[in-house]
């Protein structure tokens, strides 16, 4: 029987390790890469059956690479494995395609039963996740405005931020402002405690 493609993508080496170790008995695992754009390209030159992919990757993050992907490789199946156990991540990721969300908390545990399930078509949803409440205030930033959020809350500057992010700084003070404005705050010292109790 045809074993079915895997394509990992993670940017730390030891995550993809343990996903390749974990799977690579059951599937064909026919590349691992660690970042955005190389995942797009991988994606579209091995045609996997399932991609499984973090929501933070340099260069390009999962969610923009999961759009991507589902233009080019629409029969790839996307399972999203995260730190990020916020409602707002989960809706992009499931948005942007994906069939599934595992926190990585949990994915030693779960990865396996996750690959099954949405291979055969089905979505998985961590149990973790299951009763988060959505209406939390950070549910109504987009994905790009969380990760400047959160790089706000890390002390980093507009500079730092739009360095990291591969923006100019005035498109991160106009999402810092938006920020603000949708979450009721004045300052960016309330921007940084919101961020810091918000996880």
């Amino acid at each position: 029987m045809k074993r079915a493609k895997v394509l990992l993508a993670d940017d730390h080496a030891l995550i993809l390790d343990g996903f390749r170790l974990v799977l690579e008995s059951e599937y064909e695992i026919v590349g691992a890469v660690n970042d955005g754009q190389a995942l797009v390209d991988a994606a579209i030159a091995e045609k996997p059956d399932i991609i499984i992919l973090d929501v933070t990757m340099p260069v390009l993050n999962g969610i923009h690479a999961a759009r991507q992907i589902r233009r080019a490789v629409p029969e790839a199946k996307l399972l999203f494995v995260t730190m990020h156990a916020n409602p707002a991540y989960l809706r992009e990721a499931l948005n942007a395609g994906g069939s599934g969300y595992v926190l990585k908390t949990s994915a030693r545990e779960e990865i396996v039963s996750a690959v099954h399930k949405v291979l055969k078509g089905e979505v998985y949803i961590t149990p973790a996740m299951e009763g988060v409440s959505t209406a939390r205030e950070s549910n109504t930033l987009t994905v790009r405005q969380l990760e400047i959020l959160k790089l706000i809350a890390e002390g980093l500057t507009a500079k730092e931020i739009s360095t990291r992010l591969s923006i100019s700084t005035k498109t991160v003070a106009f999402h810092r402002e938006r920020i603000k404005r949708r979450l009721g705050l004045q300052t960016t010292a309330q921007l940084t405690r919101h961020a810091i109790e918000e996880g």
